[in-house]
């Protein structure tokens, strides 16, 4: 249970402080003086932080669907010649700034939560992708090979052996996939997305400081938040393969 308590206690924070933002209006006060409203009224902090939420984890879902699914089909004996073609469409698709995708999608899907979905997805692929590729590459081919000899099939090689032992490394991807992804959301507020980016716009067209405060801190406690919880997954993973004496 104690692996758990530091992100239930950050996610609590983060709750708190997205409800209870008004409160803290003398502090913004005395970070912007002179200025008639400090705290971002435009919308509700907690319905920025569910859309937040909701756009990085479809997301990440998808990006993890396709890139996990990619790393399993180019170390198969089939697909190992499209190797370097997945690593470079998954290089590409980091290297190429959000910016830039917005920009190409939006006349395509217009303004809105579907380009800032794309350019999370594919932001998102490379990390997953890599350590998806480490992990199943990593495991000792003599694991295979007695899992082949107990009579299992290469399905159930992969599913009950493979993925299990590379698990722990695939999380980790997924981790930094979604901890980069959480602050790049934040730009979706440019084209029409409601996201914890919105006070941050708003403040910087503004000259509003407490606006730029407010959206900054509640992003870097979601991403802190978001962090403490895949520590405590790879921990219970590595827990439940050490109790199945992997």
């Amino acid at each position: 249970m104690r692996v758990w308590l530091p992100a239930t206690l950050l996610a609590s924070l983060l709750l708190v402080l997205s409800a209870g933002m008004p409160v803290l209006e003398p502090l913004f006060n005395w970070v912007q003086p002179g200025k008639q409203q400090v705290i971002y009224e435009r919308e509700s902090f907690l319905f920025l932080l569910q859309n937040h939420l909701m756009l990085v984890v479809v997301s990440a879902a998808v990006g993890t669907f396709v890139a996990v699914a990619g790393g399993i089909f180019v170390t198969r004996p089939f697909g190992r010649d499209f190797l370097p073609l997945v690593g470079q469409v998954a290089s590409i698709g980091q290297t190429f700034p959000p910016v830039a995708v917005l920009a190409l999608a939006v006349p395509v899907l217009g303004f809105g939560e579907a380009p800032i979905l794309l350019a999370l997805v594919l932001y998102g692929l490379l990390p997953i992708l890599r350590n998806t590729l480490a992990g199943l590459e990593g495991i000792n081919s003599a694991v295979r090979e007695a899992a082949l000899g107990m009579g299992m099939s290469p399905v159930q090689v992969l599913v009950r052996v493979e993925l299990p032992l590379a698990g722990r490394v695939i999380l980790a991807g997924i981790r930094t996939s979604v901890t980069i992804n959480i602050a790049t959301a934040a730009i979706g507020s440019t084209i029409g997305a409601r996201t914890l980016g919105d006070p941050v716009i708003a403040g910087l067209v503004n000259g509003n400081t407490a606006y730029v405060l407010q959206g900054a801190i509640l992003i870097g406690l979601l991403a802190l938040t978001t962090d403490s919880l895949f520590e405590a997954l790879e921990r219970s993973w590595d827990r439940r393969l050490q109790s199945v004496g992997v």
